[in-house]
């Protein structure tokens, strides 16, 4: 895995900026209810229990956006819903300290295998770009269990699935990395829909959003290849100087491949009876 300390400066960058980040801040935003950061208003709100334990009904909407990196999706999440109270958490100090930054008073640390939240405490809670890093499924499973067991009655869970697949665009580049070595997907639909219906969430629909300005070329993704991106082939690997010499073979060597299409799923918790 990468070292997200060191990542943090670079990360928005080399990862399409603020153009991918609207598109995945749009793409959470649909599968989650407006009606999550307006409560207390006069149209209700439809299939979301927002009592408090003491069954009140004037407390803000709380939003939980795990791994939020540098924070500049969730930065997005707070300004397009103003009714809802956005809290950012992320494990590296690097990418807490940025999104922190953008989010005065909103961040915190945490490992999101144990969040230190008490049950049942978020109306919605988003993971962006995290299940796919997690190589073990048992922690993959936890940390869906965890999520759930922060999400009050009614409330929804955000996720991104099968990231590695959507960089498949059946390019030239895609034909040359066929054979390389990868681990299986840790975050693959079906797999976390199976983690989501074992923690008593249902599915509340999916969603897909352009990873815009990631479309690979040759030369970047070569780049990326002796810096160690591909995991299962590191740069010392005797088979990355073949895959590096057939990138380094393909035209237009600096000509970006299509952008991917990253897939979002939704998963509700039912409303208490």
């Amino acid at each position: 895995m990468l070292d997200y300390d060191k990542e943090a400066g670079a990360y928005d960058a080399t990862r399409g900026g603020e153009a991918r980040a609207e598109a995945a801040a749009d793409a959470v935003l649909g599968l989650i209810p407006d009606s999550i950061g307006s409560i207390g208003s006069a149209g209700g709100t439809e299939g979301l229990d927002h009592r408090d334990r003491h069954g009140s009904r004037d407390r803000p909407g709380r939003l939980l956006d795990l791994a939020c990196g540098t924070g500049i999706v969730t930065r997005r999440l707070a300004a397009a819903r103003p009714g809802l109270q956005v809290t950012g958490a992320d494990r590296a100090p690097g990418m807490a300290r940025m999104a922190a930054a953008r989010l005065p008073g909103s961040v915190l640390l945490a490992d999101s295998r144990r969040l230190p939240f008490r049950d049942a405490t978020f109306d919605a809670v988003t993971t962006v770009w995290l299940l796919h890093l997690i190589t073990d499924s048992t922690e993959v499973r936890g940390i869906v269990a965890e999520c759930a067991r922060v999400l009050r009655p009614g409330g929804v869970y955000v996720t991104t699935v099968d990231k590695a697949a959507a960089h498949d665009v059946g390019s030239d580049i895609d034909a040359v990395l066929a054979a390389r070595p990868r681990r299986p997907a840790s975050d693959a639909a079906a797999d976390v829909s199976g983690y989501a219906l074992a923690s008593g969430l249902l599915p509340a629909g999916q969603a897909a959003f352009t990873g815009v300005g990631q479309g690979r070329s040759p030369r970047s993704t070569l780049a990326d290849l002796r810096r160690g991106w591909f995991t299962m082939l590191p740069p010392d690997d005797p088979g990355a100087d073949d895959f590096a010499g057939r990138l380094a073979a393909l035209p237009d060597q600096d000509r970006r491949r299509p952008d991917p299409r990253f897939a979002v799923r939704a998963f509700r918790k039912p409303a208490a009876r």
